[in-house]
């Protein structure tokens, strides 16, 4: 189906603005990014939810280093079950390079109060400052540091789920890989919003969808480079879950894509290698839409849509 016509008005206004200029610095681009991020939060996204509870925290990461990173807990106004709510550990997106928890505040703390769980907000550190396996370990680190601290959390810490979108998907999978590699408990399900998960950057889709909606194939090779560096192993599978030589034994998943995203088929192939392995995985295509477009909440009844579909995933999984 054609682009819905919400979205295509602002691929319309987009495609008739300047080009950002040329010799810009990394921060200056970082700043011009984020600036427009916001923008569009402001205007299509939902506000967040004032009942909702928030607390800063950080977290310590002992590989490969010894430095800290920020995370943000959400936790939902009704009563806390006895033995701890359920919750789940989420990765925003900007491509490793982009992000901050601020522009990802209402879209979780919306989250924790449609889930009913406590949401925990990573700010792992992002490329090219901090490269690959940086932000991965970061999220490994906060998958642990959330399950130590269950209790405080007012969490039940067998009922904790993974997630993120875009980049945050690549690594929300990653880590699941590695927990399970390295005899960790796994979260009870993987949410995978569309989630780069081969950054060989092979599939039809990167071209298909390459230019015109929003997300560039030109963006996320760019992406890729400060992950990974220009000679980085694209098929790592902590970095590129899609070529990890087996899928076996992780736990379900629900995998969504945008028909007009240049990782369709990426997060869709990933869904099927699941489906091959014996992981139950519901795969969930959203015609009509651009990358983040799922974000977009005040803007499309297709985003509440995707929301909820996300939500009713979440809750079952947590058995509330």
């Amino acid at each position: 189906m054609p682009v819905v016509p919400q979205i295509q008005s602002i691929l319309d206004a987009l495609a008739g603005s300047p080009p950002q200029p040329e010799g810009l610095s990394l921060e200056e681009r970082r700043a011009a990014a984020h600036k427009g991020l916001e923008s569009a939060i402001l205007a299509f996204g939902e506000p967040a939810p004032e009942d909702v509870a928030r607390r800063d925290v950080e977290i310590t990461v002992k590989v490969p280093d010894h430095g800290t990173i920020p995370a943000r807990v959400y936790t939902p106004p009704t009563p806390a079950p006895r033995g701890g709510r359920p919750a789940h550990v989420y990765f925003h997106g900007g491509a490793w390079w982009l992000g901050t928890l601020d522009q990802f505040d209402a879209e979780c703390a919306n989250l924790a109060k449609l889930t009913d769980c406590v949401v925990i907000s990573v700010d792992y550190r992002l490329a090219p400052e901090f490269a690959y396996p940086v932000p991965f370990e970061d999220g490994v680190a906060a998958w642990v540091w959330v399950q130590e601290r269950a209790f405080s959390l007012g969490v039940n810490m067998d009922r904790i789920s993974i997630g993120g979108d875009s980049a945050g998907g690549n690594i929300a999978a990653g880590v699941t890989l590695a927990l399970r590699d390295r005899r960790i408990p796994m979260p009870v399900c993987q949410v995978l919003e569309v989630p780069a998960t081969d950054l060989t950057m092979s599939h039809p889709s990167v071209k298909e969808n390459g230019t015109g909606y929003l997300l560039t194939e030109k963006a996320m090779r760019e992406g890729v480079e400060y992950y990974i560096g220009k000679h980085g192993d694209a098929k790592d599978p902590y970095a590129s879950p899609l070529h990890a030589e087996t899928l076996l034994g992780l736990p379900p998943a629900l995998v969504m894509t945008c028909e007009y995203d240049p990782l369709r088929d990426e997060g869709e192939a990933y869904g099927k290698r699941l489906q091959e392995a014996g992981v139950p995985t519901e795969i969930r295509r959203w015609d009509g839409l651009t990358h983040g477009a799922g974000m977009y909440t005040a803007l499309l009844a297709e985003a509440r849509e995707y929301r909820q579909v996300l939500v009713d995933y979440l809750r079952a999984a947590h058995k509330i």
